[in-house]
């Protein structure tokens, strides 16, 4: 069988194919950002890269394409997006899709679609629907949410002629997948590609954005009290603000989960200007100086000095209010890039050939691997 991976990313599409144990002759991809090629070939070493979308027909002219898969950029339909639609940048690239798939469709007609994208406006998602099915009439849409089959809520449209049951929810909780700590939800707000950045409790609360992890390293924060959100709620009513992080740690890295035997971590202190937001104001000399711990990445210490605190160890770099809010004190974390791969049904170590900013961009950008595995199964089996 010869497949055809249109803007793949990190080839979750490919990793789904490789789990059913389909037939692959040739698998042909097309994705223009390095560092999701980089996550592609490090999980799949059989993977063609054909380039820019815009490119792909020239390509493939000549062979027969049993399957296409897609997922289009989404900036312009999400309800995050500036709502610029078709008319976006990258989300114009549909149209490019629209011509890729009516040329091999039409030469020849067995070939399988299966195109994602986010929930959007219903006056796009029917000019999407209209002008697939003008090429092919047997292509229906889904609107399937991951949360069946992972910790995620994750509502996304498929369109698609492959027929497939809904499998029954596996119940699969955010509590499950965390490395440690405490939540207060089922399931896991919807990842991303911006979650790189991080989050805070105003975002958390008022835009239901970004999901936190709540606790002081592996000293749970009661559950109860979660549950109740009384503490939570306690600390967010503060000035009505929500500071942020009070430690710095290098710069949008992965949060350092130490359970057990895990080893400490090579930090410093260091004098950092930072507001209320803990967002560094180096160059505004009214913002007194505020020690900060910074945790390093690396296993090896940092270079001594003559100033102790150049050199300390740290368990984790920890989010906590200033002392002065005394009893309301309260750590929270994002959700680590492992802990993102759980979230979309991967391996652990799906995206350790990237830094952990790429990690969750590509992550935030994918598939929820189990979603598009019980999509493929059966029809493909049975056709071949």
């Amino acid at each position: 069988m010869n497949w055809l991976n249109l803007c793949s990313g990190g080839e979750i599409g490919r990793q789904a194919v490789k789990e059913l144990g389909l037939p692959v002759t040739n698998w042909f991809s097309s994705e223009i950002d390095k560092f999701a090629i980089k996550v592609a070939q490090d999980n799949h070493r059989d993977i063609i890269h054909i380039g820019d979308i815009r490119n792909v027909i020239d390509v493939t002219r000549n062979l027969p394409i049993d399957v296409i898969l897609c997922g289009s950029p989404c900036q312009g339909f999400s309800v995050a997006g500036k709502g610029l639609n078709f008319e976006h940048p990258q989300s114009k690239l549909f149209f490019d899709f629209v011509k890729i798939y009516k040329y091999h469709y039409e030469r020849f007609p067995q070939c399988k679609l299966l195109f994602e994208n986010v929930r959007m406006k219903k006056e796009w998602q029917d000019i999407i629907l209209n002008t697939l099915q003008e090429i092919n009439p047997n292509l229906k849409l889904h609107m399937i949410n991951s949360s069946i089959v992972s910790a995620q809520n994750r509502l996304r449209m498929y369109i698609t002629d492959f027929e497939f049951d809904i499998p029954e929810d596996k119940n699969v909780k955010l509590r499950d997948i965390i490395e440690c700590g405490c939540v207060d939800r089922e399931k896991s707000y919807c990842l991303d590609a911006n979650y790189w950045k991080g989050g805070n409790l105003k975002m958390y609360f008022e835009k239901s954005r970004r999901q936190l992890v709540f606790g002081d390293g592996c000293k749970q924060v009661g559950i109860a009290d979660l549950n109740g959100h009384d503490i939570l709620k306690r600390v967010y009513s503060i000035e009505g603000k929500s500071p942020t992080l009070n430690t710095c740690n290098g710069g949008n890295r992965e949060p350092k989960i130490v359970c057990g035997d895990k080893p400490l971590k090579s930090a410093s202190i260091t004098g950092r200007r930072l507001d209320r937001q803990g967002i560094r104001k180096d160059n505004d000399l009214t913002v007194p100086i505020t020690q900060t711990l910074e945790v390093s990445d690396s296993d090896k210490s940092r270079c001594l000095s003559t100033l102790t605190k150049d050199t300390v160890v740290s368990p984790l770099p920890k989010g906590r209010y200033p002392d002065a809010y005394g009893e309301n004190a309260l750590h929270w974390r994002k959700l680590t890039v492992k802990e993102c791969c759980r979230l979309q049904t991967l391996p652990d170590d799906y995206c350790k050939a990237v830094s952990n900013s790429q990690g969750y961009k590509i992550l935030g950008n994918g598939w929820t691997n189990e979603v598009i595995k019980f999509i493929l199964k059966g029809k493909v089996n049975e056709s071949k």
